[in-house]
């Protein structure tokens, strides 16, 4: 796993940024290196944690087989990921969700394509005590409820008699943009029964671990034997949260896995982006347990979404 996680920079980065979440939005400070050490074929990717451990095992292998050519991959979230690639300062962004209205208006002219590598899915996660004391479902209306601070017990919905911790992430991230659209119809809705905020999907299962109340919400590769995904209940019907039930489509919380790029890109990064694309690429995205999806599903404009089928 250390492998896959590992960040690609040192003397090949020629910037470094820090993102802070500020009011529902994102500050970047960025600082410049000279650009003596910039290497030819460097290709800088950024953003998405969920996309992350696949276009990094990606790049180890790319760049063993291509050595003229260095990608370096970051993390930060997918609204890092959207305002780098926007304004240049990343070759490609790591995206699990589409651009906002505002990103799009705002990054207009740089002809942002997105590119979709995988499928990925969101699981309603809770603290292994929890799912073993008996929470193993819940309906959409419960997740609200408890998210709202309107259910604050466990013992409210079949659990023991305990405070539930209640755990979100930061606003611009794709995890959660997805999975508040299911619960609450609002990506960015606000939930007053949050007791903790964090940043990417390694931070948020390390906390549910931790505790032994908690709820959350996590992509499905981050979901292990201490922090268990719930069904969800919806009419007469529970869904579990199982990789056949994305498959055949029934599970409703599922995102694209999108690479952006610039409609001028770099000739390096065409080609990285083909070989996600290629079977190899899509043999990683499989082994990291994401969906892969056919070539000819190809790309469309950040201003032109398609649905998920």
């Amino acid at each position: 796993m250390g492998d896959i996680l590992r960040t690609h920079s040192a003397c090949f980065s020629f910037w470094s940024a820090t993102c802070i979440l500020l009011a529902g939005g994102i500050a970047c400070s960025i600082f410049f290196l000279p650009s003596f050490v910039i290497a030819e074929g460097l290709i800088r990717s950024g953003g998405s944690t969920t996309v992350l451990p696949v276009v990094s095992k990606a790049a180890a292998h790319y760049n063993r087989s291509h050595p003229g050519v260095r990608v370096t991959v970051s993390g930060g979230g997918s609204g890092v990921g959207i305002q780098g690639v926007g304004s240049g300062l990343l070759d490609i962004g790591l995206a699990s969700r589409e651009m906002t209205e505002a990103e799009k208006k705002k990054f207009r002219e740089r002809g942002l394509q997105v590119h979709v590598i995988g499928r990925d899915a969101v699981a309603c996660v809770v603290s292994s005590e929890i799912y073993e004391a008996g929470v193993t479902a819940l309906t959409r209306q419960q997740i609200r409820a408890i998210y709202e601070g309107r259910i604050r017990n466990w013992q409210e919905v079949g659990g023991p008699n305990r405070q539930i911790v209640v755990i979100d992430k930061e606003r611009h991230r794709g995890t959660r943009h997805v999975f508040m659209d299911y619960v609450f119809g609002d990506p960015s809705a606000h939930a007053a029964g949050v007791r903790l905020v964090t940043g990417s999907n390694n931070e948020e299962q390390a906390k549910i671990a931790q505790s032994h109340s908690a709820i959350g919400m996590l992509s499905f590769a981050w979901m292990n034997q201490e922090v268990r995904g719930l069904g969800l209940i919806e009419g007469e019907r529970i869904i579990q949260p199982t990789q056949g039930n994305v498959d055949n489509g029934s599970y409703p919380i599922v995102r694209n896995l999108n690479l952006l790029l610039p409609a001028k890109a770099a000739p390096e990064a065409q080609g990285f982006l083909a070989f996600m694309l290629s079977e190899n690429g899509q043999s990683i995205v499989e082994d990291l347990h994401y969906v892969p999806v056919r070539q000819s599903e190809g790309s469309h404009l950040a201003g032109e979404v398609p649905g998920i089928q």
